[in-house]
């Protein structure tokens, strides 16, 4: 079994691009109750998830941010070197399982760097538990 069976595709999912703006990024968060988003180049490849933790600690770094600093940031000025590399579509099940260990969802690509969609830890659970 592979990646393509656990797959939420992209379609179904939010994410951010690198241009999008600080606030953006926020609201969007918010608004589908996430802790981390995918991020996005603007020809579509993952470049890296971003964590409430980044907003906030980056808030704290430059002092405190109003709404109108909100909108100046942009999304890939806070980008972090990944810390949730992505899976290749090609990955098996076990893969899945060891890296699903410690995060919440996985980022999946293609063999050209394409984001495709994400897998998520309750997906996999999901799936274990009905297959008992």
């Amino acid at each position: 079994m592979n990646v393509a069976f656990f797959l939420t595709p992209k379609s179904q999912t939010a994410f951010l691009e690198t241009d999008d703006t600080f606030r953006q990024g926020l609201e969007k968060m918010r608004y589908h109750g996430y802790t981390a988003i995918p991020v996005l180049d603007k020809q579509g490849r993952y470049v890296g998830t971003l964590s409430e933790g980044d907003f906030l600690w980056h808030i704290v770094d430059i002092g405190g941010a109003s709404i109108e600093d909100c909108e100046e940031l942009r999304i890939v000025d806070i980008l972090k070197p990944d810390r949730n590399p992505p899976l290749k579509i090609t990955a098996q099940a076990s893969e899945i399982v060891d890296q699903l260990m410690s995060r919440n969802f996985l980022p999946v690509t293609d063999d050209s760097g394409a984001f495709i969609g994400i897998v998520t830890r309750q997906k996999l659970l999901a799936f274990y538990k009905n297959k008992q």
